[in-house]
């Protein structure tokens, strides 16, 4: 009787030692997937910062009007804003249509060469495709011309 219930409390001690090493394995490999981290479409529930001056700081992804997997560069989604300012044209909450002018995801282009940004960020535009503020902060992909987004084009300081 008192072997089994010694190895009854070594099979606990290395359960425990076990669950102990597992932690410490998966800790290493999410530090080092968060190092490699990989860049996909912007999706359902994706946070992007708002580069104009329509009054909104951050919106929320609630659909791609185009493609299955998500959007990219000058892809038309339908957004939340989550963050406002005070006395901005659109409020916290309004549901509104936005053009992803920057995305984390590469993109190549005709000549070969990759672009990809730091951040997801969109421009807030009306039903007709105008945008809703008068500037548009930071730079542009000149892809966007080929979407026919000729407005937001011309607003942005810098075309990249």
């Amino acid at each position: 009787m008192a072997a089994s219930g010694s190895s009854k409390l070594f099979r606990v001690g290395r359960s425990i030692l076990g669950g102990l090493s597992s932690n410490a394995l998966w800790a290493s490999r999410s530090s080092s997937q968060l190092t490699n981290q990989t860049r996909t479409f912007i999706q359902m529930r994706t946070t992007l910062k708002v580069v104009d001056n329509s009054g909104a700081k951050k919106v929320m992804c609630i659909q791609a009007l185009k493609g299955r997997k998500g959007a990219r560069l000058g892809d038309i989604i339908v957004a939340s804003v989550k963050e406002a300012h005070a006395g901005g044209k659109v409020k916290k909450g309004d549901v509104c249509h936005a053009v992803v002018v920057r995305a984390a995801m590469p993109r190549g282009r005709s000549d070969g060469s990759e672009i990809k940004f730091d951040d997801n960020a969109v421009v807030l535009i009306n039903k007709q495709g105008e945008p809703i503020g008068t500037r548009v902060l930071g730079p542009v992909p000149h892809e966007l011309r080929k979407k026919k987004h000729l407005k937001i084009l011309s607003l942005a300081e810098k075309v990249a």
